[in-house]
């Protein structure tokens, strides 16, 4: 699942491709995607006749900014967007094409059919859900490691559910949580609430700068990700522990272990992360 390095990725991809494009028709072909409004037509006509500002991210989400509307979209498992000439012949799994007047056309296409789509009068968007209910992303100003120590002292959750959570921060996934954890020397089992602020804010900095690493390097190719035009992210290249179930650890030397924590695929340097 694209997690927040891959969806900047592809925003600042897409920002070179599709922005001061004006939309002149939609074609939907798996309504399920389109979750606000739900008329497809009134989908269509919201979006036809405007032109792309720009683009924006919150957590997981894109945000594509019109005169008049804004377009939230989560790609969910693997959903991708491509640019492509219209006379090009579409993909299998292509489920939305957004038609542009240079005859350029912005596909999304997804093998599961689990992305999302809202369409939002703009200024609304924050107020309503999917929105409404995230957390702080880990780069605004209010993800402070002061929050994220009050979230963790307020419930008995294990530490790798809460980063999951993403009303408590927004955009991080299996992935990076898994390496934030490895870089904060904090084993992914531990209760929340029994963390000390020194390790809350090892957890809160190692988030934010595992993410940065990853954001400069274009996000991680895991399994068929790859960004908006193809290209491959090379952060997999300096993964610590997540995908390295039996490697050494590059720190101690030690095989990495992988468990089930919450359902999720979980990865642990039990030499580096300690229970204590």
């Amino acid at each position: 699942m694209p997690e927040l390095p891959e969806v900047e990725t592809i925003k600042n991809t897409l920002k070179r491709f599709v922005l001061d494009k004006t939309i002149i028709d939609v074609s939907v072909f798996w309504p399920n995607i389109i979750k606000r409004p739900d008329d497809i037509e009134q989908f269509k006509h919201l979006l036809t006749g405007q032109t792309i500002q720009a683009i924006n991210r919150k957590g997981k989400f894109l945000l594509f900014e019109l005169d008049d509307a804004i377009l939230v979209s989560h790609l969910r498992m693997e959903g991708k967007y491509n640019v492509h000439p219209s006379e090009e012949p579409v993909k299998k799994h292509t489920h939305v094409i957004f038609k542009f007047s240079n005859g350029e056309e912005l596909r999304y296409n997804d093998v599961r059919k689990f992305g999302t789509m809202h369409v939002f009068e703009k200024g609304n968007e924050l107020n309503r859900k999917p929105l409404n209910q995230l957390g702080p992303d880990p780069f605004d100003d209010a993800f402070t490691v002061d929050y994220l120590y009050q979230k963790l002292k307020k419930t008995d959750r294990v530490i790798k559910s809460v980063l999951l959570d993403q009303t408590v921060v927004a955009g991080l996934g299996n992935i990076y949580v898994d390496e934030t954890l490895f870089k904060a020397k904090t084993h992914p089992l531990k209760k929340a609430n029994k963390l000390k602020k020194k390790e809350a804010e090892a957890i809160w900095e190692a988030a934010i700068v595992t993410l940065r690493e990853a954001v400069a390097l274009g996000g991680t190719t895991i399994r068929s990700y790859v960004n908006s035009q193809g290209d491959m992210g090379m952060f997999q290249q300096e993964l610590f522990v997540y995908g390295q179930e039996n490697e050494p650890c590059k720190e101690c030397g030690k095989p990495v272990v992988k468990m089930k924590i919450g359902g999720r695929g979980t990865h642990v340097c039990v030499s580096c992360q300690k229970m204590k």
